[in-house]
């Protein structure tokens, strides 16, 4: 994913010393058929069944509270697209993931997921795009 790559490398500029990891669960996808079913957007049923196995397996591996022997908050940034953005969303907030496809995010935008240590899930901010100029704002 191009697009995700190029992203990261600008972060990096501004954020020197944090670790960069690259994944293949992360890759945009068809992350399970949505409910209800949209006319815009039909992939083959096989593709659900591939990108959501590698997509579920991306939230069961980043998505979970911090050790009990953390003292200190952590961060991560995740620079993917849009549908495994909002799979993830919808299964963070124990929300049913079928429901996936009704939110919309602006290309670049910024989705803040809090996961607290007792294990509670806040959704801070999903899809911003304030910090961008409106004629740079965009959607696939």
């Amino acid at each position: 994913m191009t697009r995700a790559t190029e992203t990261t490398e600008i972060i990096s500029k501004y954020l020197p010393g944090v670790k960069k990891i690259s994944t293949d669960l992360l890759r945009e996808g068809a992350p399970i058929e949505p409910d209800p079913p949209v006319s815009h957007w039909k992939p083959e049923a096989v593709q659900y069944y591939e990108d959501g196995a590698r997509i579920e397996a991306a939230f069961r591996n980043f998505i979970h509270r911090a050790d009990a022997k953390q003292e200190e908050d952590s961060y991560e940034i995740f620079v993917c697209h849009a549908n495994v953005i909002r799979y993830i969303v919808c299964r963070a907030l124990q929300f049913p993931p079928e429901g996936w496809l009704r939110m919309s995010l602006n290309n670049g935008s910024i989705t803040h997921l809090v996961i607290r240590p007792n294990g509670r899930v806040a959704l801070r901010a999903l899809g911003d795009t304030g910090f961008m100029p409106p004629d740079k704002i965009t959607r696939t």
